[in-house]
């Protein structure tokens, strides 16, 4: 059987962990990381402009990175604005690198557990959820990212996707225009699509 970085456990990859150091916005921050996750050698271009062009909101309520990997866009976005973030994934692994880093960048307002897509969530509502849909999961799972996003904000919450465009950006707007009724293309750089929605109906 083999591993992704979107299967539950990485039994089959040896462990190589590493780190790196990460600049951003007058910050350093350090990341472990590991194989069997996402983008393990350093930060990837479309998480880097995802961070580039969020902007939290006003709502008082927690902000959701589901598939979070090792926790850079947590992270990052906890120091930055002092944000409480819930991070999750399904990959075991990630979710010992991310409570790992965590403390390593005294992300105190970070919490991050285990769950299967909004399994782990149901008791909560987010004021934005970020996500780097895992598009070689299948359709079916993006699509439910997104169909629990619109269940898990707060009215008038927003979801943030980073998407290629060769991996269905302009199907994944089209598909958010549906479901919440608006989808602004933030920005596009170098193939990669920022797709914002608000949960506004």
């Amino acid at each position: 059987m083999s591993n992704h970085y979107y299967s539950e456990k990485q039994t089959d990859l040896k462990s190589n962990p590493q780190e790196y150091k990460f600049n951003f916005k007058e910050n350093v921050f350090t990341f472990k990381t590991d194989s069997g996750v996402f983008s393990k050698n350093y930060i990837d271009f479309g998480t880097f402009t995802m961070l580039n062009n969020f902007i939290p909101n006003d709502i008082d309520a927690p902000i959701l990175d589901i598939g979070c990997g090792y926790g850079p866009v947590g992270v990052v976005i906890s120091k930055l604005y002092n944000k409480n973030i819930i991070m999750t994934d399904i990959n075991e692994r990630a979710i010992s690198l991310s409570l790992d880093n965590i403390k390593i960048n005294k992300a105190t307002t970070c919490k991050c557990f285990k769950s299967n897509l909004y399994d782990e969530l149901k008791d909560y509502k987010f004021s934005s959820i970020i996500t780097n849909p895992p598009i070689r999961a299948g359709k079916q799972v993006v699509q439910a990212i997104y169909n629990g996003a619109y269940d898990h904000l707060i009215f008038g919450g927003e979801l943030w996707v980073v998407i290629q465009k060769k991996q269905g950006a302009p199907s994944s707007k089209d598909f958010l225009t549906i479901l919440f009724g608006n989808c602004e293309i933030i920005d596009k750089e170098k193939g990669y699509y920022i797709l914002k929605s608000i949960k506004n109906i």
